[in-house]
């Protein structure tokens, strides 16, 4: 294991101890700033409960890959009230302020920030004429790439970020409810909460337009659908008894990986709280690289993510998986 390696281990170590007491106490939202750089990432803090995961046999325009329901159980956590935008991503892309002298825990602990992985400067525009201007979610960007940007993030800071579980977005997006959508059941609500294919204009749009959910967070349903942790399988709710707790399947394959939340180019009956998608191979379509960028899809605009930060620190073991690694 490298001088970086075991450097970030040990600052995630430092982390698991500062993080003890939050476990034993109520979550609050907070501003996570970047230093360097004027832009912050607002942080809605999740509380830990039980929810039904997948969608009942009644619910209309189900698919079979939501079910059957199963008991989830997670710890509280914090998610990002928005999508990561552009701008925001493209601090991570161009690296212009990891060079600039910062006072936080991984400069402290003498972190080698240009060790981690850079995204590759995309060779073409990959908003597709969509525009990266300010408040616009990113897109276009792989799972790896995503994980990636959560990686460097916890070491700009000093606190273990990440991408959600498959579970973990699905008990925010509903936060609370058991409806279709976090609104009710009636998909001509959607309008006041998603950019859907119905009202889109066949483009994304700047986050925070629509009225949150209950738990103030945006665009969960639509805009950009949303990368998690998990490998997508159509059957794996099967295979869950009684009460899961906090259930991620890491990736073994490239492809698929779930997509949750429905975009700008879907119809309302995948913006649903639990409808799932898979990644494909044709998202890579028009990239003429060989082999194909691990940092950028060439086809899928629509796809983009917000991010976690987990007050559970993983196992050494574990944080590999986290990153995609």
């Amino acid at each position: 294991m490298g001088i970086f390696n075991r450097s970030l281990l040990f600052l995630i170590t430092l982390m698991g101890i500062n993080s003890a007491h939050s476990q034993r106490e109520v979550l609050e939202d907070f501003t996570q700033t970047i230093e360097g750089s004027k832009l912050e990432i607002e942080m809605v803090a999740i509380p830990s409960g039980n929810f039904l995961l997948g969608s009942p046999t009644s619910e209309e325009n189900r698919n079979i890959d939501e079910g059957p329901t199963n008991t989830v159980k997670l710890d509280a956590f914090w998610v990002s009230k928005y999508e990561i935008t552009w701008e925001i991503y493209n601090l991570f892309v161009n690296r212009a302020i990891d060079s600039i002298e910062q006072n936080n825990k991984a400069t402290e602990l003498y972190l080698e920030i240009d060790a981690i992985a850079g995204a590759t400067i995309p060779y073409v525009d990959m908003s597709l004429g969509m525009g990266t201007s300010k408040g616009l979610p990113v897109g276009n960007v792989t799972q790896y790439a995503a994980s990636q940007f959560c990686k460097w993030l916890s070491a700009k800071t000093g606190y273990f970020y990440r991408l959600p579980t498959e579970a973990e977005w699905e008990y925010a997006a509903r936060a609370g409810t058991s409806t279709a959508y976090h609104f009710g059941d009636d998909p001509k609500e959607l309008e006041d909460y998603a950019w859907s294919y119905e009202n889109s204009g066949d483009t994304y749009h700047q986050v925070g337009q629509k009225q949150p959910n209950p738990w103030g967070l945006y665009d969960m349903h639509g805009n950009v659908a949303e990368w998690t942790l998990d490998q997508y399988e159509p059957e794996n709710y099967n295979s869950r008894n009684g009460i899961s707790e906090a259930p991620v399947e890491f990736p073994a394959e490239a492809y698929p990986i779930s997509v949750r939340g429905g975009s700008y180019y879907d119809d309302p009956e995948y913006l649903r709280s639990a409808a799932r998608m898979g990644s494909t191979e044709n998202w890579k379509m028009r990239d003429p690289q060989f082999p194909k960028s691990k940092w950028w899809n060439t086809d899928a605009p629509f796809v983009g993510f917000r991010i976690v930060r987990d007050p559970n620190v993983p196992t050494e073991s574990e944080i590999h998986n986290y990153w995609g690694e």
